[in-house]
């Protein structure tokens, strides 16, 4: 199967600090955490490394490790960051036949500053990854793949986002998108009217809540079927609790429902330790994250949805690609950075045995 990934390519700087050095502050009416550091002091490290990143990367690195054929569409810098993304790419098997060089801005950085539950408060400095042009995805880039992979824009190359989903699905690939907050708020209309062409929308639930005013009105005056629930447990968070934006609720069938109207194949939500769900034309289907203690949660996301992305598009059952995407997903999470957990196809499916029954899938039929 030939993959292309779109995104972003970052160079990214781990600190890691004792909980000792850094006071951590959590608010008791939300769910806000702050790291305290103290001013004018300098701050011994555990440790300071450098590794590559970037949404497009870490996909492209997740999906060739599983044996996908991957090309990287990335615009980087004429720099050493950009050459050291290069070289990232060369090691991993990732084709650069469509990697964009530009001297207007640097390669994207970011700076990782990690203590206590390890969920990292990241400085980036986005360069060339916001340069993205429409006439630098003209329509034979997309020519021959199987699927296409895309990740989050940044800034204007945002705006290029119909024209990739587009021209992805003109060519008959597979779409799957992992949008981010800002391509659903500051250009919510061109992003619905791209949901048809995409079989597979990946969004966590803060993304998926921010949706909610916007899909509530049309199932106002609509009775919406009950779903046939299975016996025995108690069921996962949202599916208890639905979701909430601005006092809108909704329940995540409703939602699920309303997504997949537009014509959208599936769609997935992910709810960090709480697992995820993943809507298709069978009902909902929910995996639990893998119990693990992390090192670095940064990454997590890429590599559940690209994994979970990749067996999709080769037709494996959701049950199976679920599970794939969590146990891949903790590979990483017990890593500081973002793609040393990342794992090839056979240790993978030796993992995914193993983790079975830590893994329940439980289904919802519409």
């Amino acid at each position: 199967m030939r993959t292309l990934c779109v995104g972003s390519a970052v160079v990214d700087t781990i600190v890691l600090v004792a909980d000792r050095n850094v006071e951590r502050m959590t608010m008791h009416n939300a769910t806000s955490s702050f790291l305290l550091l103290e001013q004018g002091i300098k701050v011994d490290t555990e440790s300071i490394t450098s590794h590559i990143g970037g949404g497009a990367v870490n996909a492209g690195v997740s999906m060739s490790r599983l044996g996908i054929d991957v090309t990287a569409l990335i615009k980087i810098g004429n720099d050493h960051s950009g050459e050291k993304v290069l070289a990232c790419l060369s090691a991993e098997n990732v084709s650069q036949s469509h990697v964009l060089k530009t001297d207007e801005m640097p390669t994207g950085t970011s700076v990782m500053v990690s203590s206590h539950d390890r969920n990292a408060t990241i400085f980036t400095q986005r360069g060339t990854n916001t340069l993205l042009r429409p006439s630098e995805v003209e329509s034979d880039k997309f020519e021959n793949f199987d699927l296409v992979y895309v990740t989050n824009l940044s800034n204007k190359s945002a705006d290029c986002f119909p024209l990739i989903v587009n021209a992805g699905h003109a060519a008959g690939a597979f779409v799957a998108v992992n949008p981010g907050i800002r391509q659903l708020t500051s250009r919510a209309s061109p992003f619905l009217d791209s949901l048809s062409k995409i079989g597979l929308l990946a969004i966590n639930r803060v993304e998926a809540e921010s949706l909610v005013p916007a899909l509530i009105a049309r199932v106002q005056d609509e009775v919406s079927p009950a779903l046939r629930h299975p016996e025995g447990g108690e069921e996962p968070r949202l599916m208890r609790m639905g979701l909430s934006f601005g006092g809108f609720d909704m329940e995540l069938s409703d939602f699920f429902r309303e997504i997949r109207k537009t014509g959208v194949g599936r769609v997935l939500v992910t709810d960090g330790t709480e697992g995820a769900y993943l809507a298709d034309a069978d009902g909902i289907h929910h995996c639990p994250a893998v119990k693990i203690e992390p090192k670095g949660t940064a990454g997590a996301g890429d590599a559940f949805i690209s994994t979970l992305s990749g067996f999709v598009a080769m037709g494996e059952p959701a049950s199976l690609a679920l599970r794939a995407a969590a146990t891949n997903a903790a590979g990483v999470v017990s890593e500081i950075d973002t793609q040393s957990g990342l794992m090839e196809r056979a240790k993978l499916d030796a993992a995914i045995v193993k983790n079975q029954s830590a893994l329940p899938i439980t289904s919802w039929a519409w």
